[in-house]
């Protein structure tokens, strides 16, 4: 048999299920078991965590799954190795050894620093380091909003160093989602740093398995296919000596491991297949993925390039202050009452130029003769925003609150509202030279500096042309999108991506000719006013489009009702679109996914 490293996942997220640590160490054989914890939004969490407690900045529940699991992972020699560290990585590995020391444990806990840039910031803009906006392309210094925290997203090789040192736990900062996985994976094979389709290989199971149960039947489009949702399996990925992979999970559990649920969470919050990361570029449009039996879906194939010369840096700053409500309308004349209330109170207020950003949402989702109350309703959402605490506090919260019984019949709210502070998501790039990450084990201190500063020869794959397969023409028939295509959407930072994948090489040349952005905005006509990028992967028969600026500054600042865009890719397939009869006709009868 073909040796492989058995990487599990247990959280995709700051307050994932807690017992799917124990659950992966004690359901099966497995090496290492990861976690990512590190949303962008967790970060601002954490943040705010701190400012409470300058000893905290990690996320504790982790060290909950630590108590529980760690005695079992000595006996198995199963690694731990997380992300859990968040802003305070040496608070967390000395929690994890205190825990160990009470368990009655020799545990080697290792953790690594050097993401944190904010000591360095002045320094880094001075030495010419303009931290701008990768979405806005403002600078920090013009952008008027202070920083209160910045840290690069560091590679594997640290990781690897540690567990070359011995470590049994392995506490990370900010580190890419994936390389909790190309950590272990390099070090078990013994990797070496051009290395770049192995690499390739390992980042792309990192993105698969990075979110839990997103890639074991979670939120999958087709969830008609996943047998059973109860007791969810965690994604396990077992990884060769070239990269090649297979995710699965363990017996007896719920979900599904499919080509199409690994599909998916590949198109999951991605821009172009290019797929960046401080230690290597994976073309995700280069691997293949197939079914190798139940639950086992086969990936293979994924080429590498050198990575690039820069570190994504997540910057977080004080954006200013917020506040809102939303408000019920019920019945007739909704457009008019929603003017009515608007113009009423910001007139109350003094004005709406003095505020930063005012938002205001008229969401219809009334029905004519309606048959429940609840069908006669519709919702005014007000948003503002300002740097002035005092304009959107509790003034503004009791402006709204004095129209109650002074404007439109049927006054009534669907959220208490409230002001208060918000952060606003900045990402930009920083040179890597800047970046050293250091690894504490014991008395021992290790400097790990990136691939791109080593003075290594550049190596770019070069991607071949896919011929787009031919379909049915002839006579349409109205159907929804969603019954032929499968999508993810997520965000990034204050974008969003939508994957859509078809199940067969005809659907694909439909969705290939028929998808364009021009018609996406058709589509989905609330996107019409943003810049929207379309990326194409034959291999997966999918495309991706990736939406600019649709979530403002990002999660923790954004006023959309689904400020993480996890919706969008549902809302699409909702969409009724005109298909080839003779097209329909054939995926009804095919079985293949």
């Amino acid at each position: 048999m073909t040796e492989v490293i058995r990487i599990a996942n247990c959280s995709g997220f700051y307050g994932d299920k807690l017992s799917a640590a124990r659950e992966m160490v004690e359901g099966g054989p497995i090496d290492v078991l990861t976690g990512d914890y590190l949303a962008e939004l967790t970060m601002t969490i954490l943040y705010n965590q701190r400012q409470k407690n300058p000893d905290g900045g990690y996320v504790g529940t982790f060290l909950k799954q630590v108590r529980e699991v760690l005695t079992l992972c000595m006996q198995k020699n199963i690694k731990i190795v997380s992300n859990a560290g968040g802003l305070n990585p040496a608070g967390m590995a000395k929690a994890v050894s205190l825990i160990a020391t009470e368990l009655g444990l020799d545990v080697k806990v290792a953790y690594i620093e050097g993401d944190d840039l904010m000591p360095r910031l002045v320094d880094l803009q001075a030495s010419g380091e303009t931290l701008t906006n990768m979405d806005t392309g403002v600078t920090l210094a013009d952008g008027g909003k202070p920083a209160v925290t910045a840290n690069a997203y560091l590679g594997a090789w640290g990781i690897k160093a540690a567990l070359d040192l011995g470590a049994d736990v392995v506490i990370c900062p900010r580190v890419t989602d994936a390389a909790v996985v190309i950590g272990p994976a390099a070090w078990k094979f013994n990797w070496q740093r051009q290395d770049y389709d192995a690499l390739a290989g390992a980042l792309a199971a990192g993105h698969i398995i990075e979110c839990g149960a997103q890639a074991t039947g979670g939120n999958y489009a087709f969830f008609q296919e996943v047998p059973s949702f109860h007791n969810m399996g965690y994604p396990i990925a077992e990884i060769e000596a070239n990269g090649n992979f297979i995710i699965t999970k363990h017996p007896g559990t719920g979900g599904l491991v499919s080509v199409g649920t690994v599909k998916a969470q590949l198109l999951y919050e991605i821009g172009a297949p290019a797929y960046l990361n401080p230690d290597v570029v994976a073309h995700f449009d280069t691997l293949t993925i197939a079914q190798q039996g139940a639950d086992r879906v086969y990936v293979s194939g994924c080429r590498g390039s050198s990575p690039p010369p820069t570190h994504k840096a997540c910057i977080n700053t004080a954006g200013g202050f917020r506040n809102g409500m939303e408000i019920l309308l019920t019945g007739l004349d909704i457009e008019e009452k929603a003017d009515l209330f608007t113009d009423t109170l910001f007139t109350s207020v003094g004005g709406i130029d003095q505020f930063d950003e005012v938002t205001v949402q008229l969401i219809r989702s009334d029905q004519e003769d309606p048959q429940s109350n609840e069908q006669a309703y519709a919702r005014l959402r007000i948003n503002v925003k300002s740097k002035n605490e005092a304009l959107v506090g509790r003034i503004f919260s009791a402006k709204i609150i004095e129209l109650a019984l002074a404007n439109f019949p049927g006054f009534s709210s669907s959220s208490a509202g409230g002001g208060g502070a918000f952060i606003s998501y900045w990402p930009a790039l920083v040179d890597s030279r800047h970046i050293v990450e250091t690894v504490h084990m014991g008395d021992q201190t290790l400097e790990v500096l990136p691939t791109s500063q080593l003075g290594l020869d550049a190596m770019y794959y070069q991607q071949v042309p896919v011929k787009i397969p031919d379909y049915p023409h002839g006579d349409l028939v109205r159907i929804p999108f969603g019954r032929l295509f499968g999508t993810r959407s997520g965000d990034k930072g204050g974008n969003a991506n939508i994957g859509v994948w078809a199940k067969t090489p005809e659907a694909y040349g439909f969705l290939y000719d028929f998808l364009t952005v021009e018609n996406f905005k058709i589509l989905l006509a609330d996107t019409a006013d943003f810049d929207i990028d379309r990326y194409e992967l034959p291999n997966l028969h999918a495309l991706n489009f990736y939406i600019h600026g649709i979530l403002g500054e990002g999660v923790s600042s954004s006023v959309r009702i689904d400020s993480q865009a996890k919706t969008m890719g549902e809302y699409l397939r909702a969409k009724i679109i005109e298909v080839p009869a003779a097209l329909v006709a054939q995926l009804n009868s095919q079985s293949t996914d």
